[in-house]
């Protein structure tokens, strides 16, 4: 697919035309596409093909813009309204660190207990068939997955529950 995240981000050119061309590839791709880039860690930066302006913050966000449209929904209203709030306040060059510390704090917690688990798991099937009449593997793994959305919940950012679509009284 692109280069690997150790190459350097890959880069991808956007035509007047709208069309996209990475440069790794040797292939015009969607915004479908640049989004499973991302999600498999693929690093990339999208340059205009005449004048070099870098692109990547618009595309980032119509990718967003895409997937929350498609009712792939992650960003709450309230938390939108909130954010747009802070274009031209004061705090405005504050907020864009500090989400980007909060998610980086979200996602380590998160990565850290899906570790957590899996140990789990592990050390669970290592030990089936030793101990007759202990839960089967399948319940234990039924209450870790309980176990699991209920830190979830506990983890969620914004104050929404875990599973929520976001639609609220406001909607």
């Amino acid at each position: 697919m692109a280069k690997a995240k150790n190459d350097g981000p890959t880069v991808i050119k956007k035509y007047a035309n709208r069309r996209l061309y990475d440069t790794g590839r040797s292939s015009y791709v969607t915004l479908d596409d640049l989004c499973e880039m991302i999600q498999e860690g693929h690093d990339f930066v999208v340059l205009d093909a005449k004048s070099g302006e870098d692109l990547t913050r618009s595309v980032l966000t119509q990718i967003i813009v895409d997937q929350e449209s498609r009712g792939e929904t992650l960003l709450p209203t309230n938390f939108l309204r909130t954010l747009i709030g802070f274009y031209g306040d004061k705090m405005q060059g504050f907020v864009p660190g500090y989400l980007e510390q909060t998610l980086d704090v979200f996602v380590k917690n998160q990565e850290h207990l899906r570790e957590q688990i899996n140990k789990s798991i592990e050390g669970m099937r290592s030990m089936e068939g030793m101990f007759p009449g202990a839960p089967n593997l399948e319940e234990l793994r039924k209450q870790n997955m309980e176990m699991f959305e209920r830190a979830m919940k506990m983890m969620t950012p914004f104050g929404m529950p875990y599973g929520n679509s976001g639609k609220g009284k406001d909607e």
